[in-house]
């Protein structure tokens, strides 16, 4: 007989579920946010740490790992706490316990690191070959962890527990700052010294009603662990007032005898963040591109006696005080930072400013203290209980005895015991337990000892507990011990302003006098010694088109706008001497602008920092193709070479950048032979990032292709357009011109369409080129050749006269 088969298995019926995408991108999203932001990116306000360092610390502490211990292996640790309680990989806790050994990135480090642990210009040595033990200052986070100071949560599996916060008894917020990019939010705070936290938090605790100044009577401003100088007091007093703010950073130097023969700077000490490598490598650079002279040599003199020390070696005959300051603003050795303090507050993200800052950790400790001082308290009560027990069973040692002996089982005796002496089941148990030898004479006087101490103890808490005044005066305490046991002196020097120096061009040769910055149509850079050049009389006898010019001075810097919306500074020292004859000359933007393929120069901008540049009540303004318009507010620029002007949308690319009054008229031509103005104050200014505003409406397929500003009441501006086709090569195309009066052209208000500003004759669908301002304009081929232009003016809606030659560009004139 054949075995029979067993039946196929059954499959699991399939279990589809139909789900929106966009509801589970956003579920998904929401959740990695809520982990970046509460469990890696931010610290909590009240111990200043964030949840890696916090664990870190912790699993130290767990571990035994304290200052008068030896070091362990950096793996061992970073193992447990990934382990037990960070769920993270291994080189995230590596780098978190590197940082806080670092004394170059904490103001006060709080691990005690043995061996290779990084400099500013190069990374620690792998886990396996460092150690680590807490540093003493780690103690002010961990010291009464496990007398109930703090609540506990599940670590991320469920099966261990770890403190939410640390009961720490100084601002760390504040002393170490912290710096962590979240999911739409960021935060970026600057160490302080101890000292002066704990002197602050103390003036706000006995005067909960003091004002921001009062409070930075006693905190005046950050102080860097790199001991860097910080200028800019008000913006440190908007980052304490605000939590938004910035200032800057400046490297200490003194000028000294390098040599016998020749001078130099000594740095001592640089911006956080910046190591002597990059200030080496950059320095070197600038001199191998002949942007800065006078510089011999640079040597790095650190050393672990002296700190420190980069000796820069000038030439003979430069000033030492001269270079230095070109190179504060060519290289790292001056920077800001931007203060955004956003810190966790009861579970939630907030911007905080100084006082509220203080005021979150004194509430922190306050319960701190309140919740340890009842846990001692409880301790102490529960060992008077049975301190009383076992002097009522000293006193009564014979009939102690007697009982137990006359009694069948512990269970008994205690009961017995219970009845006879009045006591209670906890002291009846501790006294079974207790050896007899402990009921002697002497230990009759030692528990009478230990029960007046008791006592005294207990009186103690509960007057701390009770009594608010003597709570805030152990807080108070409690600071005073914390500065006396790891302040050190303020390392940063705080300046109300820039320092001044003898000079800040790159050549010591080139006065600083007000000069004239050039860009020509064909993309030429160049300056004029002649800042009132404009509108004199050589000026009417030059030939080049000008695309745009504004003031400054020869020892400023002058920002090239391009078509992608992003600010090239240039030092003006460097651009060629030009005159205002004939011809304009000069050297190509690219000679000094890093551009990108398709990129072009647009216009010019004077730097809001340059005191010699355009007069406040002039603001740069910039157009885009697509008939945006925006106006700069005058704010600092960023120390950076390059920089972002305007947020630009998908295909949109800036045409022109001016400067223009409030009372100037601000001019959009488009393709479509439309032009429109508007006074300038109808836009308001922004920030670098912003995307500006409606400027021109277009009509479909239709383009920006000139944007300027012109002077109100200037009777000399004109307007020039070049109509043609757009389906010709460009320079091949026969086209028509007209100059008309601006006069004629009525204002219309922004992002409206403006008014018809040249018929199209046949063959033409378009403007080709266009340009308003105070005449006289030039004219310019491709080539480069100068083209006379029509001297009559025509009514401004009528057609144009033909040219002899096709125009490359349309400028203003010197």
């Amino acid at each position: 007989m054949a075995p029979r088969s067993s039946p196929p298995p059954t499959e699991a019926p399939e279990r589809i579920v139909d789900i929106d995408v966009g509801d589970e991108m956003r579920g998904s999203f929401l959740e990695y946010a809520y982990s970046v932001i509460y469990s890696r990116a931010l610290p909590d306000a009240r111990d200043g740490l964030k949840p890696v360092q916090r664990r870190i610390l912790y699993q130290m502490a767990e571990m035994g790992l304290r200052p008068d211990r030896g070091h362990v292996k950096s793996a061992r640790v970073v193992g447990e706490v990934m382990g037990r309680l960070h769920p993270h990989g291994d080189s995230a806790i590596y780098d978190a316990l590197v940082r806080m050994a670092q004394p170059f990135s904490l103001r006060l480090p709080l691990i005690d690191g043995h061996g290779n642990f990084g400099s500013l210009d190069d990374g620690p040595a792998a886990m396996r070959y460092t150690e680590c033990r807490l540093a003493a200052a780690a103690q002010t986070l961990t010291t009464s962890l496990h007398e109930d100071t703090v609540d506990y949560v599940a670590n991320y599996d469920g099966r261990e527990l770890e403190p939410a916060v640390l009961p720490a008894a100084v601002p760390m917020l504040l002393v170490n700052g912290a710096s962590g990019i979240a999911v739409g939010m960021a935060t970026n705070m600057a160490p302080h010294n101890l000292g002066e936290v704990c002197a602050a938090a103390k003036a706000l605790l006995r005067k909960p009603r003091s004002t921001l100044e009062e409070v930075m009577g006693y905190l005046p401003g950050p102080d860097l662990p790199t001991g860097a100088q910080i200028l800019g007091l008000d913006g440190i007093k908007d980052a304490y007032a605000t939590g938004k703010g910035s200032f800057r950073m400046r490297a200490a130097t003194r000028i000294e005898q390098v040599s016998a023969r020749r001078k130099g700077i000594v740095i001592t000490a640089l911006p956080l963040g910046v190591g002597p490598e990059k200030i080496i490598e950059k320095v070197k650079e600038l001199v191998v591109a002949k942007k800065i002279d006078g510089i011999r040599d640079i040597v790095d003199l650190t050393d672990g006696e002296h700190g420190l020390q980069l000796s820069i070696e000038i030439k003979n005959g430069f000033s030492p005080e001269a270079v230095r300051d070109k190179l504060f603003r060519l290289t790292p050795l001056e920077d800001s930072f931007n203060v955004n303090s956003v810190a966790l507050v009861e579970g939630q993200p907030r911007t905080l400013g100084l006082l509220e800052m203080l005021r979150v950790f004194l509430d922190h400790r306050t319960e701190v203290i309140t919740r340890r001082s009842e846990f001692r308290r409880t301790k102490a009560l529960d060992r008077l209980h049975l301190v009383e027990g076992l002097l009522v069973a000293t006193l009564n040692i014979d009939e102690v005895v007697a009982v137990i002996r006359a009694s069948d089982d512990a269970s008994a005796a205690k009961a017995r015991l219970i009845v006879v002496f009045d006591l209670s089941e906890v002291q009846a148990t501790h006294i079974l337990d207790m050896p007899l030898r402990r009921l002697t004479k002497f230990s009759r006087i030692e528990l009478e000892s230990e029960q007046a101490s008791l006592n005294e103890t207990i009186a103690e808490l509960s007057e701390i507990l009770e009594n608010p005044k003597v709570l805030k005066k152990l807080l108070i305490s409690e600071l005073d011990e914390a500065a006396a046991a790891f302040a050190t002196p303020r390392r940063s020097v705080l300046l109300d302003g820039p320092i001044s120096s003898a000079a800040t061009s790159d050549s010591l040769e080139i006065p600083d006098e007000p000069c004239r910055i050039v860009l020509t149509s064909t993309g030429l850079l160049a300056r004029t010694n002649d800042a009132s050049a404009v509108g004199g009389e050589e000026s009417s006898s030059a030939t080049t088109a000008i695309r745009s010019v504004v003031s400054g001075s020869t020892r400023g810097a002058v920002a090239v706008i391009t078509s992608k919306g992003r600010a090239h500074r240039v030092d003006i020292t460097e651009l060629p001497m030009t005159s205002t004859g004939n011809s304009v000359g000069g050297a190509p933007v690219k000679e000094y602008c890093s551009l990108d393929r398709g990129e072009k120069p647009v216009g010019l901008m004077p730097l809001a920092s340059d005191e010699s540049s355009e007069s406040p009540a002039t603001v740069p303004a910039l157009a885009t193709a697509h008939g945006v318009v925006k106006r700069l507010n005058q704010e600092d620029p960023p120390g950076k070479d390059i920089w972002e002007v305007i947020s630009l949308k998908s295909g949109d690319r800036v045409i022109a950048a001016t400067t223009a009054r409030d009372d100037d008229e601000l001019v959009f031509i488009s393709s479509d032979a439309q032009l429109l103005h508007f006074r300038a104050d109808l836009v308001r200014a922004q920030g670098r990032s912003a995307g500006g505003m409606a400027g021109m409406r277009l009509t479909t397929d239709a383009q920006v292709i000139f944007f300027g500003a012109v002077p109100s009441n200037d009777s000399s501006a004109v307007v020039v357009t070049v109509a043609g086709s757009l389906q010709q090569l460009d320079g091949t195309a026969a086209s028509t011109v007209k100059v008309s009066d601006f006069a004629q052209f009525p204002a219309k208000g922004r992002a409206t369409g403006g008014v018809r500003c040249q018929r199209l004759g046949k063959g033409e669908d378009a403007l080709l080129l266009a340009w308003a301002g105070s005449g006289p304009p030039r004219a310019e081929s491709g080539a480069g050749k100068s083209v006379d232009l029509p001297s009559d003016l025509r009514p401004r809606d009528a057609s144009g006269d033909r040219l002899a030659r096709p125009l490359g560009s349309i400028g203003g004139s010197l």
